[in-house]
């Protein structure tokens, strides 16, 4: 990630790593359960907006923590860390599990959130249209689920996956189970999202096989000020497959 500048922040002895690019009204984006798909689409948005990308404790680079073991952990976490970034007000995106906890932490912060954006966001209770369980799914079934047009997401996986790649894996796969085996949804958040007033703009892939797209309608009911986008011809990575999404993003956010 050349074209980004790393940093890293000492929050609460958790080393955490964040990747910032360009200028300007700051925009934080949350990833979501992995970190396969990388940075880069975010780029684009670099040339109106200060770009900051922190991996998640237990992420990418991030130093990891048994201690962090619910959301609300990850919550105070970036309550910390916006501190140190002396971030007042800014632009949040989070992308599924990132797009829920873009939306936890609005619920209780929604103060310091201009606007907020939501890529397939996880964990919305919808018995009808459950969230695939990820946990259940072997490395390379979940990989290709990601998508609908695997070519825009080979350029980001090693042609023969080393032990790092498969220990990196393995390492996020753990932190997710922590926060999520006994809790796969957050059974409380449907009755706080009326908090979330700033305005806000989801967008789904139509064929996500992993967040379901029908899962959008739940959101749409809840918030109070909200536009929702399907995408055609798109899966969960609908941000990769589409850069048409991050533009519209951008337009939304800068507008």
């Amino acid at each position: 990630m050349s074209q980004f500048s790393k940093e890293s922040y000492d929050i609460n002895g958790i080393e955490t790593v964040v990747y910032t690019a360009g200028s300007g009204e700051p925009l934080v984006f949350f990833h979501g359960a992995g970190t396969v798909d990388g940075f880069d689409f975010a780029l684009p948005l670099a040339e109106t907006f200060r770009v900051i990308l922190p991996y998640h404790p237990g992420f990418g680079e991030s130093a990891d923590d048994p201690s962090v073991d619910e959301m609300h952990d990850y919550v105070m976490h970036y309550l910390e860390l916006f501190d140190a970034l002396e971030l007042k007000t800014f632009n949040l995106v989070g992308l599924s599990l990132g797009g829920y906890l873009a939306a936890k932490f609005g619920v209780e912060h929604g103060h310091r959130i201009r606007k907020l954006g939501m890529i397939a966001p996880a964990l919305m209770v919808d018995p009808e249209h459950p969230l695939t369980d990820i946990l259940a799914m072997d490395g390379q079934e979940l990989i290709a689920a990601l998508v609908k047009n695997f070519d825009v997401l080979a350029p980001h996986l090693p042609e023969s996956p080393g032990i790092d790649f498969i220990a990196d894996r393995y390492r996020e796969t753990t932190s997710l189970a922590r926060i999520q085996w006994e809790h796969p949804n957050d059974l409380k958040l449907p009755r706080y999202l009326h908090r979330l007033t700033m305005p806000t703009m989801i967008v789904w892939g139509e064929e996500d096989r992993i967040v379901p797209v029908a899962q959008a309608e739940a959101w749409k009911k809840a918030l109070p000020d909200v536009t929702v986008t399907i995408v055609p011809d798109a899966g969960h990575l609908v941000h990769l497959e589409k850069p048409e999404v991050v533009t519209a993003l951008g337009e939304f956010l800068g507008a």
